[in-house]
């Protein structure tokens, strides 16, 4: 992603604390960092929930790979249905 410069902009900090970025940050989440009193840098950011963190883990990744392979390497088929099917009705 290449940055882009531009101008700076005067915005005015309202009432109620909040300033606008405009419309095309709508209901974005941003991380605001206070570089010092009076100076601050945001910026977009993605954020991954706790319980779905696990997921970006490099062995989550390598278990998702292998069973992707898996699945491409055995395409489901509809051969030993009936027999699949009775064996799941016996009792145990």
């Amino acid at each position: 992603m290449d940055a882009v410069a531009t101008q700076p902009s005067v915005k005015v900090i309202g009432a109620n604390g909040q300033i606008s970025l405009g419309k095309q940050y709508a209901g974005r989440q941003v991380l605001v960092e206070e570089r010092e009193p009076g100076v601050w840098l945001i910026r977009t950011a993605s954020v991954i929930p706790d319980n779905e963190r696990w997921l970006h883990q490099p062995q989550a990744t390598a278990d998702m790979q292998s069973a992707l392979s898996w699945a491409i390497a055995n395409p489901p088929a509809d051969k030993n249905v009936d027999t699949l099917l009775e064996s799941l009705n016996e009792p145990i």
